[in-house]
């Protein structure tokens, strides 16, 4: 395979055969359960990356069933997420998350940099309850609750919560184990449709896991919680911040013999 061959057909590994197809990435009953709850604001600073900027002391707790995913097929997915600021814009940033399918794993982690990892996340009603679970292996780690559409939502406002930009911080380590890529990167949630967008009475309990530690950001107290079903695209991000772009004009100022000697 010749050089420029592989420039051109390049898009994810493995080369001739990819773990995630190109986009646009189109999400058809995508349901959302999310639940707000108050927490240790100094455990919070520790997690949130500069230049973002904590807004509040609280945590959006989420389940989120995907059934109809272009490229990604049927799975579902649970995590963290912050409300943030950066520059004075309003949004999110997603601090750890958990799926059950390679693709978006592979794919979520090499584009935008979102944090996943491999668990087992379930969404499903049981009886009068909305009911999320999170197992990391077989050790169950989350689990939300709340009662099934006791109250609608304003579907205009929901469509514009999930407008707001998100950001995440995208790390891709070099073949010498130093990082070769960090950065803040933001993307939205485009052309979206809420279907339905309810709330009700929620619970949550985070369980301890050296793994997947939830439960470091505690449950204080549970604010509110809502459903939501929506069809949505996936925007592609954008980086807003790069972590090592100082040492990289450091290196453009060097003499070339030396940075010659240190690549070598």
């Amino acid at each position: 395979m010749k050089h420029e061959t592989v420039r051109a057909t390049a898009l994810a590994m493995p080369l001739t055969n990819p773990a995630f197809p190109p986009g646009p990435y189109r999400f058809v009953n995508r349901e959302y359960f999310i639940i707000q709850y108050r927490t240790d604001p100094e455990v919070l600073r520790r997690i949130v990356p500069e230049p973002l900027e904590l807004t509040e002391p609280v945590v959006n707790y989420e389940f989120i069933r995907m059934p109809d995913s272009t490229g990604f097929g049927d799975y579902t997915e649970s995590g963290q997420v912050v409300p943030v600021s950066y520059q004075g814009q309003v949004g999110s940033f997603t601090h750890q998350m958990f799926l059950n399918d390679h693709p978006p794993i592979a794919g979520g982690r090499e584009l935008w940099g979102f944090p996943k990892k491999l668990a087992q996340p379930k969404l499903a009603v049981e009886i009068d309850t909305l009911v999320g679970t999170l197992n990391y292996g077989s050790v169950r780690i989350a689990t939300g609750t709340m009662g099934y559409k006791h109250r609608a939502l304003d579907l205009e406002v929901e469509a514009r919560k999930l407008s707001a930009p998100n950001f995440l911080l995208k790390i891709i380590p070099h073949v010498d184990g130093t990082a070769r890529i960090c950065e803040l990167v933001r993307y939205h949630l485009e052309d979206i449709t809420v279907k339905g967008a309810w709330t009700g009475p929620a619970a949550l309990d985070l369980f301890s896991h050296a793994l997947a530690p939830v439960a470091e950001l505690p449950v204080l107290q549970v604010l509110s919680a809502k459903h939501v079903v929506a069809d949505l695209t996936l925007g592609l991000g954008t980086v807003v911040h790069d972590y090592l772009s100082a040492d990289r004009a450091l290196r453009r100022q060097e003499p070339e013999f030396l940075i010659e000697a240190t690549a070598g």
